[in-house]
């Protein structure tokens, strides 16, 4: 598909439109749906933004920070989620397929079978998706963007 330049249509065949979560409050609601939805009883999220410096620092398309803090003589902890933001312009499935995965780490730091058994829980498509998110990020790499 690479060679014969057929990723794009591959691609805007199964998801031929993006989202409208485009900032950081809108992520926010879509994120805390989800978490509230599959999630009700998992840590809190102190911070859920979209983050431009995921990608070239972590070569990493989402994370999941655990952050400890000393206030007073307390010590602190706080859960944060930062998407990359080549998510603001993808398809919805492509965000949530992340978002499924960085909620995932909320219960199962590590990615063994535990952690993708949860993932499939919250969005049963998701080995596909992240096969198609593979897919997609192949054609961002060698042949540009589809979505613009």
């Amino acid at each position: 598909m690479l060679d014969q330049k057929k990723l794009a249509q591959y691609l805007l065949t199964k998801y031929p439109t993006t989202h409208e979560i485009s900032n950081d409050k809108a992520l926010r609601c879509y994120v805390m749906a989800l978490k509230n939805q599959y999630l009700k009883k998992s840590a809190p999220l102190s911070q859920i933004k979209y983050d431009d410096k995921i990608h070239i620092i972590n070569n990493a398309l989402g994370l999941h920070t655990y952050i400890s803090r000393v206030q007073g003589n307390k010590l602190k902890s706080k859960n944060e989620l930062r998407i990359g933001s080549l998510f603001k312009k993808a398809p919805e499935a492509f965000l949530a397929m992340i978002v499924v995965h960085e909620l995932a780490h909320l219960k199962e730091k590590e990615h063994n079978k535990a952690f993708y058994k949860l993932c499939q829980s919250m969005l049963p498509e998701y080995h596909q998706l992240e096969l198609d998110l593979r897919i997609y990020l192949t054609q961002l790499e060698e042949l540009g963007d589809i979505y613009n």
